[in-house]
């Protein structure tokens, strides 16, 4: 299927942007030998990327709002459209010198999320979605796996660290799923998280504590591929609650069912 105007406008800037992030990654793995460590730089880079997507996405769509993770909300002339952007995901990877991070572009009209785009560029690995148009890996398309119970399912869930709460719920969280799951990954990128879902290489995600374009971009892939999303709640308040499970139906409630069962005061601190 020839990619739509829209979608040719998303990847365009989401290439134009890796390419600078590619070669900040480079620059990165050499800063590792220093004292002070690389941390300013990656500060740098990440608004770099964000820089370069928001002047290419507002070149193509002029008035069209913002909701990016460095700028925060950028109102536009046109009420009816947004983006949203994370121009890197899996900063503490990058970081590191860890090849998964991956930027992430979502349209929202009319409050509805209609488009997501997100691009790991040391993988090459592209992943577009379009309301009913089906979600693509490069030129493949994607639906999410076909297992039915947890037991036969490999899941992966975003870890709180230094700083956040939800340590002892998480832990609590773990404890149940290790027991009742095939295995438990993260990938350190919530956007790669929701991509490899719907790709089938993940069964299903959890994640509490997240930004709108944490998921974003990945919620549409997940809908197109033929997934189940909400919150944690079952709702659809995945931006206001910051939460998200996401599987096929049959693994998704499973999953919320098993986390039901782990909730406690003890566990949500």
């Amino acid at each position: 299927m020839p990619a739509s105007a829209l979608m040719n406008v998303m990847v365009a800037a989401a290439r134009k942007a890796a390419r600078s992030l590619v070669r900040d990654f480079g620059e990165v793995e050499q800063l590792q030998v220093s004292i002070k460590g690389p941390g300013n730089f990656v500060t740098a880079a990440d608004h770099r990327a964000e820089d370069i997507i928001f002047n290419e996405l507002t070149k193509a769509r002029h008035g069209y709002g913002f909701l990016m993770e460095e700028r925060g909300e950028v109102a536009g002339a046109d009420k009816s459209h947004r983006w949203i952007v994370d121009p890197l995901d899996g900063t503490t990877n990058f970081l590191h010198s860890i090849p998964l991070f991956a930027i992430s572009i979502a349209l929202e009209r009319e409050g509805q999320l209609v488009a997501g785009v997100i691009y790991n560029p040391i993988m090459d690995e592209l992943y577009t979605a379009e309301k009913g148009k089906g979600a693509f890996l490069n030129d493949r398309r994607l639906r999410v796996a076909a297992r039915r119970t947890l037991q036969d399912s490999v899941v992966t869930s975003g870890i709180p660290h230094r700083g956040r709460g939800g340590h002892e719920r998480h832990l609590a969280e773990c404890a149940a799923a290790m027991r009742e799951v095939a295995g438990i990954r993260r990938t350190g990128a919530a956007c790669i998280d929701l991509a490899w879902t719907a790709a089938g290489r993940f069964d299903a995600y959890w994640e509490h504590a997240i930004q709108p374009w944490d998921m974003a971009a990945g919620i549409v892939l997940i809908r197109e591929a033929g997934g189940i999303v909400t919150d944690l709640k079952g709702g659809q308040g995945m931006f206001d609650s910051g939460s998200i499970a996401v599987g096929n139906s049959y693994v998704h409630k499973q999953l919320l069912a098993l986390l039901e069962r782990t909730a406690s005061p003890v566990a949500a601190r």
